[in-house]
């Protein structure tokens, strides 16, 4: 496959819109670890979190971002066993590793996993970090099973990791009333459509809405948008309830004392940057996700499609981002 690889990155922290908030660059492919598989990436989506990167971490000369991926095995390291090459394949990568922006990519077997067969690499790019977010927010950090009895309140259910939470919730979860958040009717329907059972609208009287479909209050809150929350949330939980937050927006968490409610954080990249001993848990949680779709339980979240793969198309998806508007998932393909 050669040593070098078409890459797309940034040197400077510049707007979206900006000529060179992205530029291409021919870079060296890393020699691959015990455990790497060098990818040939097909597609890759942008996330909130590419966003936050491009406009706020330092370059360190040239970033290559990118996380979301799906492609075909090339090449595998000396002690992988998961994969060999000529494999399809999905995965989120790791925030402390070079991105996926790039046409050869390294990244660890163990948080990657095997492509839906019933999708095509467009489609299948959109699913890797939501889900295992998604996943991961419900199941490991509130501790969810078939047997939970409650009602969950989804806060930013539109959006990537909402989109696919609803969906888990939907085979997972039969017994908790799902609650979700949308703006507008387009988005009640999107929302409906992944398994909703509730809609309120987060832009009026939420302790209002949420008193007439829980009167007690819900036991659970997914939230992707905390920032001036917390005292909402302490009036719509139950005593004993919990939170889980993907944004990392500064917060006062007193107000939720008086109710003993819990707090946790679900940040995806922990298991791959802190080489936890389950790391290999994401490779696993994917390969559920993968035979999930394959059985028409979990559909795709792609809304909008961008080609080529290239510093304008990135540009395109981060200003999409930025707007605060989008719907599901930006899913950028192929190369010039």
């Amino acid at each position: 496959m050669g040593t070098t690889t078409i890459a797309i990155g940034y040197e400077q922290n510049l707007s979206a819109t900006h000529p060179e908030a992205f530029i291409e660059r021919e870079i060296d492919v890393p020699e691959l670890g015990p455990h790497d598989l060098l990818v040939e990436v097909e597609a890759v989506s942008v996330n909130p979190v590419d966003v936050k990167q491009r406009a706020g971490a330092p370059a360190e000369g040239f970033r290559v971002l990118g996380f979301d991926a799906s492609g075909t095995v090339r090449a595998v390291g000396a002690e992988v066993t998961l994969f060999a090459a000529g494999d399809q394949v999905f995965y989120a990568g790791s925030i402390d590793r070079p991105g996926t922006n790039q046409r050869l990519h390294v990244v660890d077997e163990r948080i990657t996993g095997r492509k839906p067969t019933k999708l095509s690499f467009v489609d299948s790019a959109a699913l890797p970090l939501t889900a295992i977010t998604a996943w991961e927010a419900l199941f490991d950090r509130l501790g969810l099973t078939d047997a939970s009895t409650g009602t969950l309140l989804v806060v930013g259910a539109t959006g990537g990791v909402g989109s696919i939470l609803l969906q888990l919730a939907e085979v997972f979860l039969p017994n908790v009333t799902v609650v979700a958040t949308a703006s507008d009717e387009e988005r009640a329907a999107w929302v409906r459509g992944f398994g909703a059972e509730q809609v309120i609208n987060h832009r009026e009287d939420i302790p209002g809405q949420i008193a007439e479909i829980a009167p007690n209050g819900v036991d659970w809150v997914f939230s992707a948008h905390s920032a001036d929350q917390i005292e909402t949330y302490a009036q719509i939980l139950r005593p004993f309830g919990h939170i889980v937050a993907i944004d990392d927006s500064p917060r006062d968490m007193s107000p939720l004392k008086r109710k003993s409610i819990a707090w946790h954080w679900e940040f995806m990249f922990t298991r791959p940057v802190q080489q936890t001993p389950d790391m290999i848990e994401q490779h696993r949680i994917l390969n559920v996700v993968s035979g999930l779709v394959d059985k028409d339980l979990i559909r795709t979240t792609t809304t909008k499609t961008l080609t080529p793969i290239s510093a304008d198309t990135l540009r395109e998806a981060h200003a999409l981002i930025e707007g605060g508007h989008t719907v599901g998932k930006v899913v950028i393909s192929g190369w010039k």
